[in-house]
């Protein structure tokens, strides 16, 4: 298994910092610039997936490699969804890493065994469906980190709730490692101090919070990022 380094984001991650990572709707380079500008720390794209909030398609390594070659310039932390039934070869997985990504994440369903050989760390994420036995295995996982899209899909966009935060604590109860928090539900600044107490690592703020526009973008992110600087 390969070894990961840690970087300014897996360090945040484990020692508490709360950072913002920011999902972009479309791969828009002014958009990433926006979400930068607005204080996130990191950014995350996608290959080989439809995005059901957005209705969005992103295409394979070779369609998207010169938008993550814009991308990468930008200096910060990358990370990248890396599929659902297409994903990567391992060859395309470590052009990801000499680009300077440094984590993938995919459903755990999706998951194939050849993205562990990559030097880029998993990443996996829950579902709503998955079980404590998913959750095991991805501990099993070295290196690992998580993400609990928990959500269902007919309850995207609405508020944060107390059933979503009881979720949250018993995932990241259970992992013991770092558990990014994707805005499948429509996070605001006062859910910030919520979410970390349930023991999430990061919010990852996506097309619900953030709108399409870098306008929209700028807006949602700033006090989102505010918020979470106090409560570290």
């Amino acid at each position: 298994m390969p070894v990961y380094p840690e970087t300014k984001l897996t360090k945040a991650l484990r020692g508490g910092e709360f950072p913002v990572i920011v999902s972009l709707a479309r791969h828009d380079l002014d958009l990433a610039k926006a979400a930068i500008g607005a204080g996130a720390v990191a950014i995350k794209v996608h290959l080989n997936a439809y995005h059901r909030a957005t209705r969005t398609t992103f295409g394979s390594f070779a369609e998207e490699r010169p938008f993550y070659e814009k991308l990468a310039t930008l200096g910060v932390p990358l990370l990248v969804m890396a599929g659902q039934e297409k994903v990567p070869s391992v060859e395309e997985m470590d052009a990801l890493a000499d680009l300077g990504f440094e984590g993938f994440n995919i459903y755990f369903s999706d998951l194939h065994p050849h993205l562990l050989q990559s030097r880029l760390r998993p990443m996996p994420a829950l579902g709503e469906n998955s079980t404590d036995d998913d959750l095991k295995k991805i501990l099993d996982i070295p290196g690992s980190m998580m993400e609990a899209s928990v959500a269902s899909f007919a309850d995207y966009g609405k508020p944060l709730n107390e059933t979503d935060l009881a979720r949250y604590r018993e995932i990241t109860t259970k992992a013991g490692i770092p558990v990014i928090a994707p805005s499948q539900k429509k996070f605001t600044p006062t859910d910030m101090q919520k979410l970390k107490a349930a023991g999430i690592a990061a919010p990852l703020l996506g097309v619900i919070v953030t709108g399409t526009t870098v306008e929209s973008m700028e807006a949602a992110v700033r006090p989102i990022v505010e918020s979470a600087r106090r409560v570290n």
